[in-house]
């Protein structure tokens, strides 16, 4: 009931502004008696996936919590884990405004915000202050202004940022909203940068004296070679999971809708074929170890087992998330 009237205000603003009110207001409220009105207690359904315990396998994707600002409330919400970021080493602003776009119809979010975040310094003291104790995935990524021969010397930069404070690390190179990042999920490309986070994920856990996997997240806008090649890849380098998908570029299912011919990565409900099929291709290619995370269109208990069959070992939320709230959550984890 709360969550529906919030939405249905929300919803009659601009959809960034929304946004920054909504994570706010969890941000200030998440450690007063407010917090009851999305709190929920869901049922234990653990998993070990990369040598992690989750207490369920749904979490939120990377993207509604960029700065780790709300870890706190999406931990009351009920996720079995939490994904924050993308992040860069340097503060960013992002894309121009407006560059968030709903389509209620398609139950689907355009975004084009250009990894805008506070740095990667900014999140890590948030992470410090959080106390939380749950599983916490941190999304990393590289700044715009850095040229893609460089690219890695950004991941590298953050991952030993976060290193010693993450469950696990996320290497973004398929976000479509920061200039040409997508050329590093192909070829030479993508193995320099992967053996080179490889290599330092190595002397990090010889440092620290822990290992925390790396996962890295591909789009869905490749057709099953290009999926068989980055397979390979991340079979080769070592890499220990991968999260399937991000958002596209396709506009087939929302065309003649208001927003659809707006520039950016295109979010739920159309995206959930490409990223299942993505899904099933991948497992296909990399055999039944390589853990993956499936996201794209999950909006009920039917898409999340869609998701699982095809081959994912975990699921994430985002855009069905912002349409149905915390209950989704719960209505999942109860399917499971």
């Amino acid at each position: 009931m709360f969550y529906s009237l919030a939405r249905n205000v929300l919803f009659n603003c601009d959809a960034e502004r929304s946004h920054d009110f909504a994570l706010g207001s969890l941000k200030r409220l998440a450690h007063t008696p407010a917090a009851a009105l999305w709190r929920q207690q869901l049922s234990s359904k653990p998993k070990i996936v990369a040598g992690i315990e989750f207490p369920n396998p749904v979490g939120l994707a990377a993207g509604l919590d960029k700065n780790a600002d709300c870890i706190a409330a999406f931990a009351q919400m009920g996720f079995g884990f939490i994904e924050v970021g993308t992040v860069t080493p340097k503060p960013q602003a992002g894309n121009d405004k407006p560059r968030m776009f709903r389509l209620p119809q398609a139950e689907a979010i355009i975004n084009r915000m250009g990894f805008n975040n506070k740095g990667v310094d900014y999140l890590v003291n948030n992470v410090q202050n959080s106390q939380y104790k749950g599983v916490l995935g941190i999304n990393i990524g590289k700044n715009k202004d850095t040229p893609n021969e460089q690219g890695k010397d950004d991941y590298i930069h953050c991952l030993r940022k976060v290193y010693a404070y993450a469950s696990y690390i996320t290497v973004n190179i398929s976000s479509p909203n920061t200039p040409g990042l997508r050329d590093l999920q192909f070829g030479e490309a993508l193995l320099d940068l992967l053996n080179a986070v490889k290599n330092e994920q190595l002397a990090l856990q010889a440092k620290h004296h822990k290992y925390v996997p790396v996962f890295v997240k591909i789009a869905p806008d490749m057709d099953q070679i290009a999926v068989e090649q980055v397979a390979d890849t991340l079979l080769r380098s070592k890499m220990d999971g991968a999260i399937a998908t991000n958002t596209t570029l396709d506009r087939t299912l929302v065309a003649g809708q208001q927003f659809a011919t707006e520039t950016g990565g295109l979010s739920g409900l159309p995206v959930r074929q490409k990223s299942t099929q993505i899904i099933t291709q991948l497992r296909q290619a990399v055999g039944p170890e390589l853990p993956i995370i499936g996201v794209g269109g999950i909006n009920d208990s039917n898409s999340a087992q869609e998701k699982l069959s095809a081959g994912a070992d975990l699921l994430q939320l985002y855009t069905g998330f912002i349409y149905h709230g915390p209950k989704l959550i719960k209505s999942i984890v109860n399917s499971l």
